[in-house]
C-alpha cells in the first residue's frame, strides 16, 4: 500500500487539501495529514478549523517511507509551509530519492524555492507564475514532469487527485473512484 504525507499549515485552501486526501484514500492508499503547527489544529483559509493526524515533529522518522509528499494551495497556507524548514529538507531529500512530490494552486512556490523545478514543466494557480523558478510554465489543470505533480487550483483537485491516484496504484482503481464518486459521469456532460 502506498504511503502519502499531506502537509497542512494554517491558510490551507479547503479543498486542495481535503479532495486528494478523500480521493486517495478511496483508492486504498495510506494518507495521513500533518501539519506544521505545534497543535493538531489547524485552521484553513477560510475558517475551517480540522484535526490534523499528526505534527510534523511525528512523523520524521516516517518520512523515507512516503511513496508522495502532497502540499495543497492556499494563502497563507503556501507560504506558511515555504517557512518550514523541515518540511523543506523532506522535500528535496524525496525529490532527490526520485520519489514523488506533488503541490497544487500557490504550492508550487515551495518547490520553485527550492529549484526543484528546474527545467520541469509546472503549472500553478494563475499569477504564482513567477514563483516556478526555472519550470516551463503550462496553464494546464495539472502537470506532471518525472516526479513531480502540480495542480493548477481549487477547480483543478479532482482531475489532480485522481491523477496521483493512478500514479500510486493503477489508471482502473483511479477510473473505479472517479466513477463511483461521479466525476466520470459529470465530465461526460
Amino acid at each position: 500500500m502506498s504511503k502519502v504525507f499531506v502537509f497542512l499549515a494554517d491558510g490551507f485552501e479547503d479543498v486542495e487539501a481535503l479532495i486528494p486526501v478523500d480521493v486517495l484514500r478511496r483508492g486504498g492508499v495510506d494518507v495521513t495529514t500533518v501539519t506544521i503547527n505545534d497543535t493538531p489544529a489547524v485552521t484553513s483559509a477560510h475558517g475551517v478549523t480540522m484535526m490534523a493526524d499528526a505534527l510534523f515533529e511525528d512523523v520524521t522518522d516516517a518520512l523515507p517511507e512516503a511513496d508522495l509528499l502532497l502540499l495543497p494551495g492556499g494563502m497563507p497556507g503556501a507560504t506558511n509551509l515555504d517557512a518550514h524548514e523541515g518540511l523543506k529538507r523532506a522535500l528535496v531529500n524525496q525529490f532527490e530519492q526520485g520519489k514523488k512530490v506533488a503541490a497544487i494552486c500557490a504550492a508550487p512556490l515551495v518547490l520553485g524555492g527550492l529549484g526543484l523545478l528546474r527545467g520541469k514543466s509546472a503549472t500553478c494557480y494563475p499569477g504564482f507564475e513567477g514563483t516556478l523558478e526555472g519550470a516551463n510554465y503550462t496553464g494546464e489543470l495539472f502537470t506532471v514532469d518525472g516526479n513531480i505533480t502540480t495542480g493548477e487550483g481549487p477547480a483543478a483537485a479532482f482531475p489532480f487527485a485522481y491523477c496521483l491516484l493512478e500514479q500510486l496504484t493503477d489508471a482502473q482503481t483511479a477510473h473505479d473512484v472517479a466513477e463511483g464518486m461521479r466525476f466520470v459521469h459529470l465530465m461526460s456532460n
